[in-house]
């Protein structure tokens, strides 16, 4: 996996043509990126005769070789796909892989989940054209359970994450969690740890350790996370869906600790209270299965 050194390229497109103007039978890892900005032949330096670069929009420029994973993917057209791609720099990005579908395109067997990928795209507007996309290769693949609840953590990204907004410490934490997934840790421990990550990178920060009077958590003590304000002592009179939580859970969960049987069960029940909340009740198709399995 890419350990960062290899930032991000952004070069201009070789022309200025919309990614939807190309044509079908174009396939994108044939189109390499130019080396240098392009500059105006019209615009100099006033009394000197030096041209000057023209500055190229940054909607026109291209991303080369940017560390990512796919999160989703749909049918576009006939031979083509849409995929939700989550990248190091960039963020959730739209892009359209085409000719992706067809038997001996170059892109078939690349654009899977959970494998690192260097992924070079351009274009404008809110779906980009996917140019390149190489396997990086250096982790292991997720089956059975592990391969669930690696799907479980993509539509969570999805539903938290907005379209191009970095997060380069969740992009982190997230090849971190397939890593440990598909080397069988304990899935409990494991998504409990990514959740409390995203919620903390998303805007939802969550301080365990002291109560919204600024006391601090004692390990003997009965809590409530009030979403909109954080820990509470728990009362007779708390809203029904508020689960109560040991102090004790409360500390092993900003120890990132939960090999407690109490506080694998307690930080479960908190974490999906607090998620359905956030979501505003959508339901996580893959929560569900999960639920079912009794695996989450």
């Amino acid at each position: 996996m890419d350990d960062g050194s290899n930032d991000a390229r952004m070069i201009p497109p070789a022309d200025d043509r919309p990614a939807d103007d190309f044509d079908a039978d174009e396939r994108p890892a044939a189109r390499a990126a130019p080396k240098h900005r392009r500059t105006s032949s019209s615009s100099s330096v006033a009394g000197s005769g030096e041209k000057r670069p023209r500055a190229a929009p940054r909607s026109d420029f291209r991303i080369a070789e940017q560390p990512g994973f796919v999160l989703h993917s749909y049918p576009y057209r006939e031979t083509s796909l849409i995929i939700d791609v989550f990248s190091r720099d960039f963020g959730r990005v739209a892009l359209v892989a085409k000719g992706a579908k067809r038997p001996h395109s170059a892109l078939r067997g690349v654009l899977q989940t959970f494998q690192p990928l260097g992924l070079s795209w351009s274009g404008k507007g809110e779906v980009r054209t996917l140019t390149t996309a190489e396997w990086v290769g250096g982790m292991l693949p997720l089956a059975g359970d592990a391969l669930l609840c690696g799907f479980y953590v993509n539509e969570l990204l999805v539903k938290f994450c907005a379209r191009e907004d970095a997060h380069p410490a969740l992009f982190n934490h997230y090849v971190l969690t397939l890593s440990r997934l598909a080397h069988d840790e304990p899935a409990v421990q494991v998504l409990r740890s990514f959740e409390r990550v995203l919620l903390r990178e998303t805007g939802y920060a969550m301080n365990l350790t002291r109560t919204v009077t600024r006391q601090p958590v004692v390990a003997e003590g009965r809590y409530v996370f009030d979403p909109d304000r954080g820990v509470g002592e728990a009362s007779d009179d708390l809203p029904a869906p508020w689960p109560v939580i040991s102090g004790q859970t409360l500390i092993d969960m900003e120890r990132d600790d939960y090999t407690s049987p109490q506080t694998a069960a307690q930080s479960k029940t908190l974490m999906r209270f607090l998620l359905n909340h956030y979501l505003g009740g959508t339901p996580l198709a893959t929560r569900q299965i999960l639920i079912d399995l009794q695996k989450l």
